[in-house]
């Protein structure tokens, strides 16, 4: 446990970041698991429009530092590739 003032604010900063930064990488679990079950579903206009309200999610997640850049690329890259595979 912390002693020191600084140290015992920092746990509490670590705790907040780490609580809200587990709400964004649900979030962008989420929204990729919708294009992934519309494209089981073999829907190719639902599985489109999933991932045109999932690709901001996963670049704002990004863009926050939440995820790496390139991992954001990365799934937008697979789930476009899957789409256009239907």
């Amino acid at each position: 446990m912390a002693n020191h003032k600084s140290a015992i604010k920092k746990m509490h900063q670590d705790e907040v970041r780490r609580i809200r930064n587990k709400s964004y990488k649900t979030r962008v679990k989420n929204v990729v698991k919708a294009v992934e079950t519309a494209i089981e579903a073999q829907d190719r206009e639902a599985a489109e429009q999933a991932f045109q309200e999932a690709v901001p999610t996963i670049d704002r997640v990004a863009g926050k530092g939440i995820i790496h850049k390139n991992k954001a690329a990365r799934k937008k890259s697979r789930l476009a590739k899957r789409i256009q595979a239907i």
